[in-house]
């Protein structure tokens, strides 16, 4: 039996999910949209319905219209049912993931009508798109988490748990996860967090992703090294997001570590007569390195700091200098002397040796890490070597140049009959001398002179001369990136070394690399970019005078891509906006960036650009900029846009209208 729906009107128009229905004509208009749809998208019949335009198409998200335009056209040419999926985007500006099913059917005056049926799909989309290449069961951790100031971690992984060693909640225990998700920073320990803020800072900047190492908290208060990636993305619901990838490498990061230091110590035990390591988390000290006599009975055994300290001091140190040494060590306990980051602290005291003499010695700290030091001592022979001591300039006086990128790390090679062999250094140093990492590996197969090994830096051999007489030395340069002086200590094995036997030379930066927040603004401060209203460029707050306006405007271009990468063909198009890419204007263009480059030398700035294969970039972190500061999201720079962006250049008007919609967001 067969019952009429005679309600057919209503189901149409109230319960079949977005249901629309078209004209296929020459030009393909809906022709009914049903309140359901309305009610999807926010919007009316009216402002969906027209005579003479697809509105409903204003609704597409630009990145898929062309899905929705071939389903179209399919319909149309092939009159066949077919189905796509694509995004809207509603009234109120969120985003929905719909399937769109459409069937085709010949009416009786010969024309073709599509009936649509729309399928709201977000929540399927948002379970299977994000992160949809790696999955629980790869041995990758992988997190999600907000762009705020205090970002809140959104998804977090089981293998990212494990990582943490997060326990399963219980009653009346706490919930660690719920403290994560509040905020991010709470798995970052305290000395890596502002690292960890201006790692995200870059991320967000340059929209690219970065890759890194960086130390977590777990939750049983040990530390985890992580390697991973992090990308800002959008998420399904339009707003930006991070996504982080990572790997735990505690392991092979402690293994690494135990290996250079080591070589280190291998380094310092042919300079130092006897170094002990000052563990301050377990407040221990034990003798590691040093000659069969008293001490080597104690060899590696850990003692109470303080107390074995005392008793040391008591026993050996001459009665006269052993409240200065008393004092000395109270500081380091207090850490107040080990904290500064500018030179490591040393001391010169008398002893008495086992056979009742009283010799001269000296003493220094030198940090491992943030909870070890290790306190080096050995005998000072007269008081001409003191005066050596003192000298931070003694050797390598044509070292301006080579330090100038040093930040850190250490390295050691040989040296025997006047030939280098190297052993060891950390990935930042080969480069000092002019080789590749492989290069260096190469090297340690074999060996070369010493004049060899440095003829691809600016050392002077007659300066090499000089520290082998000595057997260490201290000087200062100033390194350009942080814009401050830092110190840098050589060590060679053997006094007055004269090339026919073997030794050991170490170079490390003695200052650790510390970084004090002053630092950080002094890294900033040395470059700064305006672009709200007029485009100008300041090197330590002096502006720079351009000579020629085309190479300004292709420094401003390069700035209002935020990190992007800019072809000469695009550049072309901005530049010169009425002439097309042809070997005229790209002779012309390679002219400009020459000539942008020319003056970014004059002011000592040229690494604030790259360039790979003919495309160039800005580096974002390298510079301080006013829009960069506002894009940031931080309160402090919220007032910074004030309705005008680089108002020399007319291509401009592009950012100056999504700076405009976000301030009245």
């Amino acid at each position: 039996m067969n019952f009429p729906l005679e309600n057919i009107s209503e189901i149409l128009d109230k319960q079949i999910s977005g249901f629309r229905q078209y004209k296929l004509a020459e030009t393909i208009l809906p022709i009914f949209v049903s309140q359901n749809l309305c009610d999807m998208t926010g919007y009316s019949k009216k402002e969906l319905l027209s005579d003479s335009s697809d509105l409903y198409a204003g609704l597409i998200h630009p990145a898929d219209r062309h899905i929705y335009d071939n389903l179209l056209n399919q319909i149309s040419t092939e009159k066949t049912s077919n189905s796509a999926e694509y995004r809207i985007i509603k009234k109120d500006g969120s985003t929905l993931y719909v399937r769109d099913t459409m069937t085709v059917e010949k009416q009786k005056n010969d024309t073709w009508v599509a009936y649509s049926v729309l399928t709201d799909i977000t929540a399927l989309k948002s379970e299977n798109d994000n992160l949809r290449f790696l999955n629980e069961t790869v041995p990758c951790g992988m997190l999600k988490y907000s762009c705020e100031k205090n970002p809140k971690v959104t998804y977090i992984n089981n293998q990212m748990m494990k990582m943490l060693r997060m326990p399963k909640p219980r009653r009346g225990e706490v919930d660690y996860l719920e403290f994560y998700k509040d905020n991010i920073y709470l798995m970052i320990p305290v000395e890596d967090r502002r690292k960890f803020s201006r790692f995200l800072n870059k991320v967000y900047l340059s929209g690219a992703p970065v890759a890194g190492e960086m130390n977590v908290l777990r939750c049983d208060g040990t530390k985890a090294r992580l390697f991973g990636w992090v990308t800002k993305v959008k998420a399904a619901d339009g707003k930006e997001e991070f996504q982080s990838v990572c790997m735990d490498i505690t392991e092979q990061y402690h293994a690494k570590r135990t290996n250079e230091t080591e070589l280190y110590l291998k380094a310092l035990s042919d300079v130092y007569e006897k170094i002990f390591e000052y563990d301050f988390v377990n407040g221990t000290v034990k003798y590691i390195s040093g000659g069969s006599d008293t001490f080597g009975r104690i060899r590696n055994l850990p003692m109470h700091m303080e107390e074995a300290t005392s008793q040391w001091i008591e026993h050996a140190v001459y009665h006269k200098d052993r409240t200065h040494m008393h004092d000395f060590f109270a500081n380091i306990y207090s850490r107040r002397v080990t904290r500064s980051g500018s030179r490591p602290p040393q001391i010169q005291y008398r002893a008495i040796t086992s056979s009742g003499e009283i010799k001269k010695y000296v003493g220094i700290f030198l940090k491992i890490n943030d909870s070890v030091n290790l306190f080096c001592c050995k005998q000072i022979i007269d008081e001409q070597e003191i005066d050596e001591l003192r000298n931070e300039n003694l050797a390598l006086r044509n070292m301006q140049e080579f330090v100038t990128r040093f930040t850190e790390g250490v390295m050691a090679f040989k040296i025997e009959n006047n030939n280098v062999k190297p052993l060891y250094a950390s990935d930042n140093v080969c480069n000092f001398f002019g080789y590749t990492k492989e290069e260096w590996f190469a090297m340690a197969e074999k060996s070369c002179s010493i004049k060899e090994f440095i003829s691809q830096s600016s050392i002077a051999y007659e300066d090499v001369k000089m520290l082998f007489s000595t057997g260490e030395a201290e000087f200062t340069y100033f390194d350009m990136k942080k814009n401050k002086k830092r110190l840098i200590k050589a060590i060679c094995s053997q006094k007055n070394y004269d090339g026919n036997s073997s030794c050991y030379v170490m170079l490390y930066n003695v200052d650790n690399g510390n970084e004090t927040s002053s630092d950080i603004v002094e890294e900033y401060s040395q470059i700064y970019i305006r672009t709200f209203g007029y485009f100008d460029v300041f090197v330590n707050n002096k502006p720079i005078a351009f000579r020629n306006k085309k190479a300004k405007e292709l420094l401003a271009l390069l700035v209002d891509r935020r990190g992007g990468y800019v072809t000469s063909e695009e550049a072309i198009g901005y530049l010169w906006e009425n002439e097309p890419a042809n070997a005229v204007t790209l002779a012309r263009y390679r002219k400009e960036a020459l000539r942008l480059k020319n003056t970014l030398e004059e002011y000592g700035i040229t690494d604030i650009i790259e360039s790979v294969d003919g495309k160039r970039r800005i580096i974002p972190e390298k510079i301080k900029c006013d829009l960069y500061d506002y894009l940031s999201g931080q309160e402090e720079y919220a007032g910074l846009f004030k309705g005008s962006y680089l108002n020399n250049y007319a291509w401009g008007e592009i950012t100056l209208g999504e700076l405009m919609n976000e301030s009245m967001n």
